[in-house]
This record gives structure tokens, sequence and C-alpha cells, in this order.
């Protein structure tokens, strides 16, 4: 996210960061230490992967390959490390995990120190704060969050999320739209391009969805993850620790309605697409199990396994997931198969198929800048 925000589910990516200066790429000439920088990934994966012995099926392939010679002579840093994710892939596949280049120019924060939350380019975005130590950072799609909202017909609000970067402006943006749109009798969410991100939007807006307390989503942290201070979870009002092994830290994340919620008794649509993806799943997951709405469109792309961002060797990153999101009551994830919509439709028709169930023609249809 959580992550994710969380800091990470995480979602977006979370990322390693410090407020001292990154250390600048190689230049593109300069030959890559490919043997550290395998050994390092391998090392890293055996520590915080979410599946033990998956990570050890990773770190044998990648030496295998090394051994025969796959990374050799390589100058260009980014080529390296698709060609590491994409072996990483063919042995196991995992919807987050990725191997990046340094950062060009030394551009963002490096690894440790103190948080910071930054956009795709390595941009700081002020006031929003991670989560967990050590640092770590966010990076989400710009631009914003929530690139469309409003009423699409009489009594029915509409609102799109393209991520949750959990920042005190995107926040600020759902509370304001929950308040403008008090009363509705019909939402819909439309999280078809959703890429990710952590759990606070989710925390502002189902208080004021649900009329009773509710189990959402569990989330799944490695003991050594959490050991290392690296877990992108901590505990709080909607964040519950759980009874677990001594292999994991169990968190359930719950929603707590608000004494009046305004949404209460509004009827929801959440449209999804093959590209809703990461905390975007989370929240059809645990509107679905929750049956607080329909999900309308085409199956979610199947990222439910958490994480952060860790340094490697010669200035390389890895988002390794160190967790698993599944539902509470059967203990499955998403993770390979997402989630499946209630009414099955392409993503383009989920709009005009909600509104259809929604009682809406066309006639009654307001235009909404951003929607068409």
């Amino acid at each position: 996210m959580l992550f994710t925000t969380v800091a990470a589910l995480l979602c977006g990516t979370p990322d390693s960061a410090t407020s001292q200066p990154a250390q600048a790429a190689p230049p593109a000439a300069q030959a890559v230490d490919a043997a550290a920088l395998v050994e390092g990934l391998a090392r890293t994966l055996a520590d915080y992967f979410v599946f033990p012995d998956v990570a050890k099926r990773y770190g044998a392939a990648l030496k295998a390959k090394l051994a025969a010679g796959a990374y050799a002579g390589f100058s260009d840093p980014a080529g390296l490390a698709a060609r590491l994710t994409a072996d990483l892939q063919a042995t196991a596949k995992d919807g987050h995990l990725r191997v990046f280049p340094p950062r060009v120019g030394g551009a963002g924060p490096a690894h440790g120190g103190r948080p910071v939350v930054v956009t795709a380019d390595g941009t700081p975005i002020p006031g929003a704060k991670p989560q967990g130590e050590p640092a770590r950072v966010m990076v989400m799609q710009r631009p914003p969050a929530i690139p469309a909202s409003g009423w699409i017909a009489d009594g029915v609000a509409y609102i799109r999320f393209d991520g949750f970067p959990g920042d005190p402006e995107t926040l600020q943006k759902v509370d304001d739209f929950v308040a403008a749109h008090a009363g509705a009798t019909t939402l819909i969410i439309d999280a078809r391009q959703h890429r990710g991100g952590g759990l606070d939007e989710m925390d502002h807006l189902f208080p004021q969805l649900f009329r009773q307390r509710a189990d959402l989503v569990m989330m799944d942290t490695r003991a050594a993850v959490e050991a290392g201070g690296m877990g992108p979870l901590s505990d709080g009002k909607t964040l519950l620790r759980q009874p677990s092994s001594s292999e994991v830290v169990r968190r359930l994340h719950v929603v707590l309605p608000a004494a009046k919620p305004l949404l209460g008794n509004a009827r929801v649509f959440l449209l999804t697409s093959k590209a809703t993806a990461s905390a975007g799943e989370h929240l059809a997951l645990a509107l679905k199990r929750t049956q607080r709405a329909t999900l309308i469109g085409e199956t979610t792309y199947g990222a439910g396994n958490f994480g952060g961002e860790i340094g490697l060797p010669g200035g390389f990153r890895a988002f390794v997931p160190g967790g698993r999101s599944h539902d509470p009551a059967t203990g499955v994830g998403w993770e390979g198969t997402g989630v499946t919509p209630d009414v099955k439709v392409p993503a383009a028709d989920a709009l005009n198929k909600a509104l259809e169930l929604a009682g809406v023609i066309a006639s009654q249809r307001r235009p909404l800048a951003g929607v068409s």
C-alpha cells in the first residue's frame, strides 16, 4: 500500500527514501557489477519476500542466469533492471515485484534516513507522510488521484480514483466530496484506472458508507520484514493486530462507521477494469465481500502482495512484496487472479451499465467534466 501505504500497498509503489543527497547513477558506458547486484537482490528476497520458499527459487534462478553469462556486459542499467525483472517474473509471477535502475542524475531520495513522499519523478509532495520505519516513499502517478467527481444525474454522485496517495490534499477532497453529496441515493466509484496506494482514502470514505462495523481485508506481513523495520503497516484504529504464527504479523482492516454516515443509505456501484490494481483491488474486495457495493466491469489486475522499495548495490532498487492481502473469511487473496466483478461488462461500458442499474436514462444524465 499498504500500503502501499501504507506507506504502501501498495501499492503505487512505495520506495526507500532519505533527506540526504542521492547517489548519482553510473555513466551509461560504465559496466554494471552484475554479480554484486544479483547477490544483493537474492539476499534481499531471501530476507524479505513474502513467501520464503519462492524467494529461494528466485535466488537460485538469478544465480544460475548469472553463471551462464546472462547478465554479462550490460552497460545500460535500465536494460539490466528490465532483464532481472523479466527473469523474476518468469520464475514466479508477482504483480508488484520489480527491479529499478538508479535514478538518473541522482534525482529523488536514496535509501535510509528521514521519510518523504514523492511523485513518480522524485518530486516531494508537501505535507504527505509515509508510515513506519525505515523511510519509504509512495511513488504515485500525477495528475491528481481524483481527476473527476460530482453529480452525474439527480441523486447520483460520481467519483473517480486513480490512486490512493494519502496526501492531505487528496484526503480533503474525499471529505469535501462526501459533504457535498450527502444523502445521494446512488454513489458510483470509478476505479477503472486505479493503480494503487494506501489505506487513508478508504479510511476517510468508508465510515460514511457503512452503517455498521465490518471486517474488510486481512493483511499479513512477513515477521522478518517487521523485525527489520521495513513493514509498511502499523497498528491503528482501523488496522487491528490479530493472532498469527511467529512467521507472520497479521492485521485486520476494519471500518468504523461515523455517528451519522452521510452516504450510509446510498446504493453503491464500483467500476473495475483489468488495469485496476493493488489498493484499488483492496477497495474492490472490501466492498464486494461486505456486499456494500455492486462491482461492475472486468476482473482486476491481480496484484495483492504489498511491500516497499529496498536499495540494492550500485544504486539499483527493488520493490519487494513482504506481505499479502486476503479475505478474512476464506484466506484467499487476489494475487495473480484479481477480484471478479458482480456484473461482467467491458470496462468501457461499466459506467453506462451502472447508470442503467441506477435507473438513469440518457436524457437524465448531467455533463461532468472529465467523464464521457
